[in-house]
This record gives C-alpha cells, structure tokens and sequence, in this order.
C-alpha cells in the first residue's frame, strides 16, 4: 500500500474531516500571489520585501517566515519554518521566525491537532520558499540580461558565472516578480538538505528560559480590565440568581454580570462542539482582587439534569450493559461466538480506564477587546477557524469582523482545541466595553475541561491446541452523546488486532453523559491501547509464549486482501527494534525488576516500546528505563525535536498511567488541583532511550503516537513481576505486592 493510501484511510480519527474543513493545506499553504503586499513592501530598496505571504527580506539579507500553525510545544513554529528556510536556500542563522495571527485569506490549514502539520504541509511549505527562491534568481537573471536556468542559488546568494547578488540586494525586485506555480517549482533532493534533518533548537527557546512575554497569560493592552467567571459546578447548570450588588462593593471591582448568550447557540459544523457559558463575570482592576471578589458570591443554581450522573453510576451502568446484547455492531470477521466456542483455552477480561483532564501548566485565558461591533482577542487556541465562526454566531457580528492574534500555548495536549474560554471572553468584553483579560484558575482548569472520556472494555479471546490467537471479542460500552471519539466501524478496521484474528467482533452499547468530553493527545489511541495490548499480553500468558514473539506472530497473520491501513510490515521493524535495543530475553534481570512491552499504530505513526521497572515485595513501583522505537516515515525534520516530543509524549503516557483520574458526584468534577489530579513528578520520570526505523514513507508526526504504548507496557512490567493483572487505571488505586 502506498503512502498515499494510508494517507486517505486516516480519516478515521476526524481530523481529515477537520482539516478539510479547515481548507486542508492540501498543496499549498499559501495563495499565491499576494500583489498588494508585494507592490506596497517594494516601494523603495531600503524597505522590508514580501515575496509572499511567509517570506519577508530586508536589504541585510534577513528573512522573516512567518509561522501559520499554532504553536502548543509541538515544535511547528520552528519546524514547518525549516521547511522554508530549506527551499529558500537560505542559511538559519538569516532567519527569523514570526508567529502569524489568524489569517484565512493567507493560511489554509492553520490549526494544531492530530499530529498533522507534517504531512500536510511537508511539501506545501518547501514549495513556499522554492517559489519565492525562484523569484529572487528571475531577479537576478534580469539584472544580468540572462536566463534564470543559467543562474543559481544557495546560502542566501544568487549566482551566474563570477557575478552574485545577495538575496538582500535583490529583495526588491524580486518582489515585483510574478511567482511562479508552486507546483511546478523544482524541489531539492534529499541528499542535498542543509536545513532539514539538521538539530536546531526551538525558536522560543530563549523567550521560554528567560521568562520572557510570551504565551496567552502574558498579553497586556492598554486599559485592560481582569476578569474571573463563575459557572455551576454541576456541568450544564445555569444561574437563578446571584448577590450582585453586594460583589460590585467589593474593592478593586468595576462590574458584575450574568453572562447569557444573546446570538445563536448552533455549534460549529466540526467534531470540536462547544457550548454557550452561563455564569457570573466579575470585572475589576487586577486578577488577584476580582479572584477576591468571586468568594464573596452567593449564587442559587439550576443544576439540570447532570446533577444526577455520577463515577459509581457510570460503573453500575456499565456493568448492567455488559450483560445485555451490544447497541452496535462495529466490526466483524469471521465468526468470533462459534469461535470462542470451539476454542482450546479462553480468556476473559474487564477494562476500565477513567476520564482525564488535560491539565496543561498555562490555565485557559483570552484578552478580547470588542469595540465599533468587532472583536479583537488574543488567545491561546489550536482551532482559530471554528472558534471565529462560533464567536461569530454568539455575538451575532460577521466572521471578517473578528480579529485573533495567536500566542503560544502553555501546553494543552488537545484541551485548546475547544474555545469556551474564548466565548466567555469575549461576550464578558462586550458587556464590560474595555478590554478583558479573563484568566481561569487552576481549580477552574481542573474542574471544566472537556475530559478524555472513560471507557469499559468486556473482553473474550480464544486459543487453538498450538497456542495462536482464533477469537476476539470486545464489548465496549462508552458515551454516545455528541462528538465523543467514540468507535465507529472505519476506526474498527484500522485498529489492531481486528485484521489479524480470523475471527473477530467489536461491539459498542453507550450510556447518555452531561459532562463535556474531548480529545486528549491521542485520542482513542490513548485508551484503546492500554486495553489491547494489556490483553494480547494476557493471552501470550496463557498461551504459554513469549508476549513480544506472540506480537511478531502475530503480525504475520493478516488475512489476505483485508483493507486496513496498518502496516504490518512497518510495526513488526519497531517491534524487532525496540526488542534489540531493549536486550529483551537477553538480560538477566534482579530479582523484583521486569520488562514489558507494547505497540501502537496512532495518528499514522508506528511505535513499539518496551518499559522496565521494578516492584518490591511491598507494593512500592520504580519505572527504571523506557526504550521507544519508532516510524514515521523516511525524513525526521527536526530531530532534536522527534525527540523531545517522544519522550515528552512517553512521560505523559506515563503519568496519565501512575496516577490519574478524575472522578463525579451530584454532576460535579471530584478533582481540583495537582494535590488531586497528579502530574508526574521530576523523580518519577525514567531515561527514555529513543530510536527511529526510517522506512520510505511519506513524514508524518509526532506529538502524539508515541503515548498509547506507554501504559500497556508498564502494567504488563508489573505483571511481570508481580503477577497480578492491571485492568483498570491509574495504577496507583492497586495493591502491587507481590502475590
């Protein structure tokens, strides 16, 4: 199957659905040309020349990109930036890098999510700067009175026999040059990469260590009013009545209001749906006294009908449904019930894992300024196209008629793809008529996310007399309302193991839910992996063999012709790497201390890992060492980068895994704060050893896929050890002595 194939099978995550909405980037990130900029920033040689809507020069020879994409630690305003310098022909140390604002006329596929930015704008931005490349040689060539075939370019200088002109010298003129189609312009060769593949470090490094304005919590405009709101703890619920006048007395506090919506309450046309607030906003002169104010309110609330979903009734719940023949038929083979039925040995097994909150360090916040029926804001989000259009609708004002600066995101991990924040925001600046900051607090952030939701998984799995996998069957109960990521029947035929066991059945029943769901990095990978890799271990168990042999057998028993976009082949490399790297059956291991391994194929990404740690006799769990294998494809952009965000996606896996959840009662959210939602401390994080497979692939991402294998191959260590079967998460809430 060719990279494109499996391009067009991703679908199943949404996020091409997305992106098309988005405008997709499919070829070119820009529209070409952009002759206003270009005639007016060529006026005169000693100002700045725009070839494009990335690509400014000034006469020094210093190119400016801009950075379309919304930077949340994933590395794009450095990387896709690369991209262009690396076609532009351009040294790095000529370059510096701009964050764009929200432009739909200029960008197409300005969002971040699902690991993305790679493969669609690999080839999009590198024809960027090859265009503009070929405007400064038609410059050139013209000064010369020559053919621009007969010229050439490199490190920032153009060349035709003994003569050269800087891209600085020639940045005017270029400017009044006709770009070329972009896609026709020739690209580099690989092996002639000087950009691209090369380390380089984070163009925000500096600003980040230094503590210098930055992010979203960092904006400051001139007569700025601070904000707080105020929603029902109960999700959904709405305000009755509040002490309002007695909140305005308090010092430092300029106004109080109930903000309800007065535009429409229609959701965007996109999986990311967010719904209209409801609450109290405190306006004042600094965060600290109108925070101050906020304990003074004394609200009645109506709390709706999620006052009565609960943690225990979703378990209850489950539980009943499990007993009862499945709502949905997601995906089947074979015959998995005659199956099982025939089978030599069979397995069962319950999954649980919880709702988590994304818990990124920077709370959500927006500054919005609505004046003269515009909005203008300053937010941290990863979706600025949906968001203008809901803002749009909620204000009742055109889309042209809303103005988002991006800013760089505290982290996030999928939480800011959803803009209720910036809702708020803006109708509290509306009604306020001053500019606002609204900043949540931690407790706001905990408490009012759009949770990853949880999950049960009722599992039978059966073996023939050889040992080998014959039946498969996983009765999912889940949450049906709304865009919850929940199975569909094209995610069912991308997801190991269904194309690889001759009989096979995934069936969904749902439960009605009130709290707001989302996507958490990774998502659907982030659970499901933990389920299926946690039980193919269970079943190697069982069946007498090795678990990262059964794996590797696995993978050789794809039914022939089955349509899957999973690559066995590209899985089975990782697997067998990761397997060398680790020392895997090769090392004797103390006493308490043990290896287990996982894989998963996650937003087009292929990763095997195994994990070590050690468990004493009492319970107490060390993670000791993680090995990752990984491919994406047969170019790393940036490879500090794929590092770093493999490791950081391996140590987010791994606290989600430790000691994660949260829980509800009454239709409240239980958790609060780090004292009660637990990131993974400093001394908790293991070495991550990281290895990439380049296969002759198209790139792809990595922000995401290497978290799924992470907490399979940690409870299957445990097991190791101990002997005692993880099933239901964080790892924290089982008694780990060993049996």
């Amino acid at each position: 199957m060719t990279g494109a194939d499996k391009a067009g099978n991703l679908s199943r995550r949404g996020f091409l659905h997305v992106t098309a909405l988005a405008g997709g980037g499919m070829l070119l990130g820009a529209r070409f040309p952009l002759n206003g900029a270009r005639g007016a920033a060529a006026a005169t040689a000693d100002a700045e020349a725009t070839l494009n809507a990335f690509i400014r020069l000034t006469p020094d020879g210093t190119a400016t990109i801009m950075a379309q994409n919304p930077e949340i630690g994933q590395g794009v305003k450095t990387m896709l930036p690369m991209l262009i310098a690396e076609e532009l022909d351009i040294p790095w140390r000529q370059v510096r890098v701009e964050q764009a604002d929200f432009d739909a006329t200029k960008y197409r596929g300005q969002m971040a999510g699902g690991s993305m930015a790679t493969p669609m704008h690999y080839e999009s931005m590198r024809r960027v700067g090859a265009a503009a490349r070929a405007m400064l040689v038609a410059a050139a060539a013209k000064e010369w009175k020559t053919r621009p075939e007969k010229c050439t370019a490199g490190a920032g200088v153009v060349r035709f026999r003994n003569k050269s002109l800087s891209y600085g010298e020639l940045a005017s003129a270029a400017a009044e040059v006709e770009p070329p189609n972009p896609r026709t312009v020739p690209l580099k060769d690989p092996k002639d990469f000087q950009i691209i593949g090369q380390a380089i470090p984070g163009v925000d490094n500096p600003k980040i260590v230094t503590g210098k304005p930055l992010f979203g919590i960092d904006v400051s405009v001139p007569g700025m009013k601070y904000a707080v709101f105020e929603k029902c703890r109960v999700h959904g619920g709405k305000v009755r009545s509040a002490n309002l006048d007695a909140v305005k007395a308090s010092p430092g506090v300029t106004d109080a209001f109930v903000v309800e919506p007065t535009g429409s309450a229609a959701p965007s046309p996109s999986i990311f749906q967010v719904g209209l607030p409801n609450g109290i906003a405190i306006v004042g002169d600094s965060w600290w006294l109108v925070n101050e104010a906020r304990s003074k309110l004394e609200v009645t609330w109506d709390e709706g009908p999620t006052a009565s979903q609960s943690t225990a009734a979703f378990d209850r719940q489950a539980e009943e449904l499990s007993k009862q023949a499945p709502e949905q038929d997601l995906g089947n083979d074979g015959d998995a019930a005659g199956a099982l039925a025939s089978a030599a040995k069979t397995l069962e097994a319950a999954y649980r894992y919880p709702f988590l909150a994304h818990a990124p360090l920077e709370p959500q916040n927006t500054t919005a300024h609505f004046h003269d029926g515009e909005l203008e804001m300053w937010a941290p989000i990863q979706t600025p196209q949906f968001a203008r259009g809901d803002l749009a609708k909620a204000l009742g004002i055109p889309e042209d008629g809303i103005t988002i600066h991006l800013t760089r995101m505290g982290g996030g991990f999928g939480r800011r793809l959803y803009w209720d924040y910036m809702l708020e925001a803006a109708l509290i600046a509306r009604q306020a008529e001053v500019p606002v900051k609204l900043v949540w607090t931690r407790e706001d952030d905990t408490r009012f996310d759009y949770f990853r939701p949880g999950g049960y998984h009722f599992l039978q799995g059966g073996l023939d007399d050889s040992g080998n996998l014959v039946a498969w069957r996983d009765h999912f109960v889940s949450f049906g309302e709304g865009p919850r990521f929940a199975p569909s029947a094209e995610m069912a035929r991308n997801e190991f193991p269904q194309a690889f066991v001759p009989n096979f059945a995934l069936q969904a029943s749902k439960m009605p839910l009130g709290i707001p769901t989302g996507a958490l990095r990774a998502p659907t990978s982030n659970a499901i992996s933990f389920v299926v890799q946690s039980f193919i271990d269970e079943l190697a168990a069982e069946a007498g063999k090795d678990p990262l042999q059964f794996r590797l057998d696995l993978l050789d028993a794809a039914a022939p012709g089955t349509r899957t976009s999973f690559d066995a082949g590209r899985m089975k490399a990782v697997l067998e790497l990761v397997r060398d790297k680790s020392g895997w059956g090769k090392v004797d291991l103390p006493e308490g201390t043990g290896q287990g391994v996982a894989f998963h194929f996650s937003h087009r990404g292929y990763f095997a890992e195994v994990v070590q740690a050690a468990v004493s006799r009492e319970g107490e769990l060390g993670v000791e060492k993680i090995w990752i294998a990984g491919d994406v494809g047969r170019q790393l952009v940036n490879p500090s980068n794929a590092v770093n965000q493999v490791q950081g996606a391996a140590l987010d896996g791994l606290g989600q895994a430790l000691d994660q959840e949260i829980t509800f009662e009454g239709g409240r959210t239980n958790e609060s704060n780090f004292h009660n939602f637990k990131l993974l401390r400093i001394d908790q994080a293991p070495p991550v050893e990281v290895h990439f497979v380049i296969s002759d692939n198209q790139p792809t991402g990595l922000g995401e896929p290497a978290l799924p294998p992470v907490p399979p191959a940690l409870c299957n260590a445990i097991f190791s050890v101990t002997g005692k079967r993880i099933r239901s998460l964080p790892i924290s809430r089982h008694d780990l002595s060993w049996a």
